[in-house]
């Protein structure tokens, strides 16, 4: 067999392994979220950790099967969504607060990549954008404030956090944007319902859905913004940093 073929073998493989994580999460995701509308406990519980890891390895796996590596820190901030998952079904207020930690983990890498990856390039758009969420941050916190108790300082550092998540995922594009929105929506209704507002009908559901879809669109436009970044260099470039690499510093695995 000749590396060609031998090289195709492998890439199809990991194709394959990719699209049946992906259809993993999306079996998983719909699972909870039936149990979530059936309130079966057991279920909910049992599918809800699984989700973040089987995003992370799709995402991992699919960019290998692209030839390229995932983003440094895709794969941290989706097991750390998976800490605060599980901390956050605990249900007591230690864990919460703790769950509340790792999702800032978790915001914090995802800012940071964003960042790297260049969402912040057009300094116009993307001021306008921060502008836009700074207002709905400063109104979500203010509205909620009275009602939050114990909670406020927590929630507000947190909520902070979350919209610079969305403010840098909106510089990447369309995808990424969405699902920063989306994530920023969900921890909206979480908070509402932390405040004991009025919940709307199939409040958990909502909550549910729209975390595993920003999830998706986050880690899903993040491989997408690199692999555009990689094409953009060329190969030429991917040669030359090659070269240098070799040249100038000891190359790792």
């Amino acid at each position: 067999m000749s590396i060609r073929t031998t090289t195709r073998a492998v890439l199809g493989g990991r194709l394959r392994s990719a699209t049946g994580l992906l259809t993993g999460y999306a079996t998983t995701s719909a699972a909870h979220l039936g149990a979530i509308l059936a309130d079966t406990q057991v279920l909910r519980h049992a599918t809800k950790p699984a989700l973040m890891p089987l995003l992370a390895a799709h995402s991992a796996v699919a960019a290998a099967a692209a030839g390229r590596e995932a983003p440094r820190l895709l794969t941290p901030a989706l097991l750390l969504s998976a800490g605060g998952d599980v901390l956050l079904q605990l249900g007591n207020d230690t864990a919460f607060l703790a769950g509340m930690g790792s999702f800032a983990a978790a915001h914090v890498c995802y800012v940071t990549m964003f960042v790297g990856q260049g969402a912040l390039t057009e300094r116009r758009r993307a001021l306008l954008v921060a502008a836009a969420y700074a207002a709905a941050w400063a109104t979500m916190v203010s509205r909620l404030w009275p009602d939050l108790g114990d909670l406020r300082v927590p929630v507000a550092g947190y909520s902070l956090l979350l919209a610079s998540t969305a403010v840098t995922s909106a510089g990447l594009g369309l995808r990424t944007g969405l699902g920063g929105a989306l994530f920023l929506l969900s921890d909206t209704l979480i908070a509402t319902k932390l405040a004991k507002w009025r919940e709307l009908p199939g409040h958990q559901f909502w909550i549910m859905a729209t975390y595993v879809l920003a999830q998706y669109l986050l880690a899903s436009g993040a491989l997408r913004a690199a692999a555009e970044a990689e094409d953009a260099r060329g190969p030429e470039d991917a040669d030359s940093a090659e070269d240098t690499g070799h040249a100038g510093r000891p190359q790792t695995a």
